[in-house]
């Protein structure tokens, strides 16, 4: 991170086999904002940095999803 970045926590999500997924806003110098998507498994990170039109593809492919095979999928909270 640059001294001039700001990353800002947006939630954090305990997802399957031991891994955390944390959503991060990040805006860099000149005011672009991103959206990180941080996977935490054991010690290894992965960053992936989203800009809006990625993110809306992205959206839009995982809501497809959901749609399909939503009712199949069971989370406990």
């Amino acid at each position: 991170m640059t001294a001039e970045q700001s990353v800002t926590d947006l939630e954090t999500i305990d997802a399957p086999w031991n891994k955390t997924v944390t959503l991060q806003e990040i805006t860099y110098p000149g005011g672009m904002k991103m959206l990180r998507l941080r996977i935490k498994e054991g010690r290894r990170f992965t960053d992936l940095e989203l800009d809006s039109g990625t993110l809306g593809v992205l959206s839009n492919s995982l809501q497809n999803w959901l749609d399909t095979n939503g009712a199949s999928v069971n989370r406990t909270e």
